[in-house]
C-alpha cells in the first residue's frame, strides 16, 4: 500500500502577515485521490528585500512505468500572493521541465507527460517560481524541489555472460568447484525484494549442483569418466523476489568439459605381430610399425616402446613416433638369411607420464610378441677382408703372383665369382688378376723410386648375374732392392792452386743413393783403377759417407795442364753391391800466398768482372741459332733456283711444257721433238732439258737405235729402262707418252705432231674412204687443202 505525503513550508519574516503556496494532487486513474499542496510564503514586492528568509521542501514520489491514458498528476504549486485574479504566473524549470514535466501557469498544477523508468533516471530536480504576469517580475524567489521515482519489479535478473565455459579434471571428487555464475537485477535493491536473486539448476543434474545464494557450481557425482562422456551442458536459473512466486527470472548455459587424466593404461590390440625383412635391408631401416591404444589424450597418451626379451634383442631396435604414438621397429645390424632367418621379440609399451593417484587401476604398460621373418635375396660376393695389403719387391719378374684376393657368394646357391681390376685405378695396367682364382700378378716392371704405393680396386662379380658385384681396395707396397748405384750428391768442380803443397785437402765429396737402406747407407770411395797410380791427386775415404781429395805433389802448372778429370768409384754395402764412377773436375788456378784463387784458364768462372758460365752458354746458343738460320736461308735460296720452270698443279711434263718466254709458234720444233720417237737416229746429242735449270752437265746417254720392226712393247720397255737409269731425269714421277704405232699399222701414225718432221704437204683425200664416221674429219682437212690451193 502506497502512502502519499503533504509537506508544508513555513516562511518566518519580520512582516505582520504570511503567504502560502500549496501543492494539491488530484485523483488519477489507478491511485487514490489525495491532495498534495506546496505552499510558498512570501511578502509583497518590497518584501523581496527582506534580510532573512528560510525554505524547506519535501520530496515528491511517482510510480514508474505508469500505464494510464491521462497525464500522471504530480502536485500543485500555490503562492500566498495568488489572489485568484490571474495576476500571477507559475514557471517550472529543471530536469525534464517543459517536456517530461509540465505546469499549468495559472493554477500551478504539475503533470508527467511520459512513462518514467527508474532504471533510466531515479531522481529529477526541478525549480519553481511565481512571477507577476503583467510585469514578469518574480513575486517569490526561485525554489528547488525533488521528484523521486518509486521502483516496481519490472526487470528480470541478467547474467554477466550468455554462455559460461568451464573445465575440471575427470574423476574429480564430489563438491569440486567448477565455476561461479553471477546475475544482476536492475531494480532498486533498497525497496522491497525486487532485486533479491536466488540461483537454481534447471539442467545438469545429477552431475552438478549450484549454491542458491552465491551461484557456485560444484560436482555432484563421483568418478565422472571423460572416456565415457566429455561434454556437459548445465542450465542455471536466477530469479528475483527471493525466488518467490511471481518473481522474474533469467537463465544462462554453462558448458563444462572434463579434462583428461592418465587413468587408462596402453593396450595392444593383438598379442602377436609378424613382419618380413629382406636380408639386404641396411641398418636403421624400418621393418614395421606396431601401436598400443591408449584411451587418454595428449601427454597422458604418450607411449614408450622397448624390446625386453627375444633372440633378436641386439639385432633390432624400436623407437616411438611422437606424432602417431606408434612403435617403429628398425634393423640395428646387417641381416643374414643363411645364418638366421627368424627372430622373435617381446615388445613392451609403457606410459610416459603416470599419475600415482590411479596406480590402483593396474600397471600402466602392456606387451606383445613380434615375429620377424628374414627373406633371402641375391647378394653380391663378399670379400674375405675389407681391404688387402700386399708387398712386392721392385725387381719381381713380370707375370709373377704377388697376392690373392678371395670373395664368395653368400647366398645358398654359391654362384661362381669372377675377378677383375678396375682400370680407373690402374691406368698404366701395371697389375692384372686371374679372373678365376683372384691371383694378382705384375704385368709391367716396378720401380720403388718412381712409385712406392699402388692402390688398385678389385671387382668381384657373379658369373650368372654380373650386376651383383662388390669392390675391395688393394694396397700394394713396392719393397726396395739395391738396384741403384750411389752417385755424387752434386756436381763437383773444384780448383787447385799452382803453389799448392802436397797432401793438401782441396775438396770433400759426399754421395746419395736412391735406394732405401734399413740400416743406413754406407758408401765407400776410391779412385778408378786407371787413375789410381798415375793421378796427381789422392782420395781418402772418411768412412762416414764422405771422402776427401788431396794433392799428391807440391806444385802444379796450369800452362802444362789446366784441367784434371779425376774419376771416383762410389760403392754401397748392400746386396747386390752397386757402384758407379763419377768424375771430379779440377782446374789449376793461380792463387795468392794465402791460397785465394786469382785466375784460371776459364776466366769466366772466377773473374769478378767476367761473365758467368750460364751467360757464356746463352751467348753460344744464340750464335749457333743465328748460324743455323743463315744456313737454312741459303739452302732455301738454292732450292728455289732448282725449282722447275713449270709451276702448275697439273704438271704433265713430257706432253705440255710451259715457258716463261714467248715461243716461236708452230715452227719452233726445238721445244719438244716428238718425231725423235719415230726416228731415234735423229736425237741431238747436245740438246738439254729446258724445264729445269741443269745443276751438273751430264752428257746424254746414247741409246741403241730401234729397228724398223721393233715391237711396241719392246720399244716402250727400252725407253722406260733408259729413263730409269738416266741421271738427268727429274726426281719425281713423269708421264711419258710415246707416239709409236708399231709395225703392221695400215694407217701408220695418226699423230699430228709427227707431221712436223715431214717436208711436204700431205694428201687427206683418203679420209673420205673411211666411212661416215670420219666424214667431218675429211671435210675439215679437205677444206684446209682448198684454202691452200686458193
Amino acid at each position: 500500500m502506497r502512502t502519499y505525503h503533504c509537506f508544508w513550508l513555513l516562511f518566518w519574516a519580520g512582516q505582520p502577515h504570511q503567504s502560502f503556496l500549496t501543492l494539491v494532487s488530484k485523483r488519477t486513474s489507478g491511485f487514490p485521490e489525495k491532495e498534495k499542496v506546496l505552499v510558498l510564503s512570501g511578502n509583497s514586492r518590497r518584501d523581496l528585500h527582506r534580510s532573512k528568509r528560510s525554505w524547506m521542501w519535501n520530496q515528491f514520489f511517482l510510480l514508474e512505468e505508469y500505464t494510464g491514458t491521462d497525464y500522471q498528476y504530480v502536485g500543485k504549486l500555490h503562492s500566498d500572493q495568488d489572489k485568484g485574479d490571474g495576476s500571477l504566473k507559475y514557471i517550472l524549470s529543471g530536469d525534464g521541465a517543459g517536456d517530461l514535466f509540465i505546469i499549468n501557469e495559472n493554477t500551478g498544477d504539475i503533470q508527467a507527460t511520459k512513462r518514467l523508468d527508474r532504471e533510466e533516471k531515479p531522481v529529477y530536480i526541478l525549480r519553481a517560481q511565481a512571477v507577476n504576469r503583467r510585469t514578469g517580475r518574480p513575486v517569490e524567489p526561485e525554489s528547488e524541489f525533488i521528484i523521486k521515482i518509486h521502483d516496481i519489479n519490472d526487470n528480470e535478473p541478467m547474467f554477466t555472460k550468455d554462455v559460461y565455459n568451464a573445465s575440471i579434471p575427470e574423476m574429480s571428487d564430489v563438491g569440486t568447484f567448477v565455476v561461479q555464475v553471477t546475475a544482476t537485477d536492475a531494480d532498486d535493491p533498497t525497496y522491497g525484494n525486487s532485486a533479491k536473486v536466488v540461483y537454481s539448476i534447471l539442467q545438469g543434474q545429477p552431475y552438478f549442483s549450484v549454491e542458491s545464494e552465491t551461484g557456485i557450481i560444484k560436482t555432484a557425482l563421483l568418478n565422472m569418466d571423460r572416456e565415457n562422456r566429455e561434454q556437459y551442458q548445465v542450465v542455471i536459473q536466477a530469479k528475483d523476489m527471493g525466488g518467490q512466486m511471481g518473481g522474474l527470472s533469467g537463465t544462462t548455459t554453462v558448458n563444462i568439459t572434463l579434462t583428461d587424466v592418465n587413468d587408462n593404461p596402453p593396450r595392444f590390440p593383438q598379442s602377436t605381430y609378424q613382419f618380413r625383412a629382406p636380408e639386404s635391408m641396411p641398418p636403421d631401416s624400418p621393418v614395421g610399425r606396431i601401436k598400443a591404444n591408449d584411451a587418454d589424450v595428449d601427454e597422458n597418451a604418450e607411449i614408450e616402446y622397448s624390446i625386453t626379451e627375444g633372440d633378436g634383442y641386439d639385432m633390432f631396435g624400436i623407437t616411438a613416433d611422437k606424432d602417431t604414438q606408434e612403435g617403429i621397429i628398425t634393423v640395428k645390424k646387417a641381416l643374414d638369411f643363411e645364418n638366421k632367418n627368424l627372430y622373435i621379440l617381446k615388445v613392451e609399451a609403457t606410459n610416459t607420464h603416470v599419475d600415482p593417484r590411479f596406480l590402483y587401476l593396474g600397471p600402466f604398460k602392456d606387451s606383445a610378441t613380434v615375429r620377424i621373418q628374414v627373406e633371402d635375396v641375391d647378394e653380391p660376393p663378399v670379400f674375405s677382408r675389407p681391404a688387402y695389403i700386399m708387398e712386392v719387391k721392385e725387381d719381381v719378374p713380370i707375370n709373377n703372383v704377388i697376392g690373392t684376393v678371395t670373395a664368395q657368394d653368400p647366398d645358398a646357391a654359391k654362384n661362381p665369382v669372377k675377378y677383375s681390376v678396375d682400370r680407373h685405378t690402374d691406368m698404366d695396367r701395371v697389375f692384372n688378376i686371374n679372373s678365376g682364382n683372384g691371383s694378382i700378378f705384375t704385368s709391367k716392371p716396378l720401380d720403388r723410386e718412381t712409385l712406392l704405393w699402388h692402390n688398385i680396386t678389385v671387382i668381384a662379380a657373379e658369373i650368372n648375374n654380373p650386376k651383383q658385384s662388390s669392390r675391395v681396395p688393394v694396397f700394394i707396397k713396392v719393397l726396395d732392392v739395391n738396384d741403384n748405384a750411389p752417385e755424387f750428391a752434386m756436381f763437383y768442380e773444384t780448383f787447385v792452386c799452382e803453389n799448392a803443397k802436397a797432401e793438401q785437402l782441396i775438396q770433400t765429396l759426399s754421395a746419395v743413393d736412391k735406394d732405401d737402406s734399413y740400416s743406413g747407407h754406407q758408401f765407400s770411395f776410391s779412385l778408378a783403377p786407371e787413375a789410381a797410380s798415375s793421378s796427381n791427386f789422392t782420395l781418402q775415404d772418411n768412412r762416414d759417407n764422405t771422402a776427401g781429395i788431396f794433392t799428391r805433389k807440391t806444385r802444379y802448372n796450369r800452362h802444362e795442364m789446366s784441367t784434371y778429370f779425376l774419376p771416383v768409384v762410389i760403392s754401397d754395402n748392400d746386396y747386390p753391391i752397386q757402384s758407379s764412377t763419377e768424375t771430379v773436375t779440377i782446374r789449376v788456378c793461380a792463387c795468392d800466398h794465402r791460397g785465394k784463387m786469382l785466375s784460371c784458364n776459364a776466366e769466366a768462372l772466377i773473374h769478378p768482372t767476367g761473365l758467368s758460365t750460364g751467360a757464356l752458354i746463352a751467348i753460344l746458343l744464340c750464335i749457333i741459332i743465328l748460324l743455323i738460320t743463315v744456313v737454312l736461308f741459303a739452302a732455301l735460296r738454292r732450292q728455289r733456283k732448282k725449282e722447275p720452270l713449270i709451276i702448275s698443279k697439273e704438271d704433265i711434263r713430257d706432253n705440255i711444257v710451259s715457258y716463261n718466254d714467248e715461243g716461236g709458234g708452230e715452227e719452233d720444233t726445238q721445244a719438244f721433238d716428238i718425231g725423235t720417237l719415230r726416228n731415234p737416229e735423229a736425237i741431238d746429242d747436245n740438246k738439254l732439258r729446258r724445264d729445269i735449270v741443269p745443276e751438273t752437265l751430264f752428257m746424254p746417254r746414247r741409246t741403241a737405235t730401234a729397228r724398223d720392226n721393233t715391237d711396241v712393247r719392246d720399244f716402250i720397255n727400252q725407253r722406260l729402262k733408259e729413263n730409269d737409269t738416266d741421271p738427268t731425269a727429274p726426281p719425281y714421277d713423269s708421264l711419258a707418252t710415246y707416239a709409236y704405232e708399231g709395225n703392221g699399222s695400215v694407217a701408220e701414225s695418226l699423230s699430228s705432231l709427227e707431221s712436223v718432221t715431214t717436208d711436204g704437204d700431205q694428201d687427206y683425200d683418203y679420209l673420205s674412204d673411211w666411212g661416215p664416221r670420219f666424214k667431218k674429219l675429211a671435210d675439215m682437212y679437205g677444206a684446209m687443202d682448198s684454202d691452200k690451193d686458193s
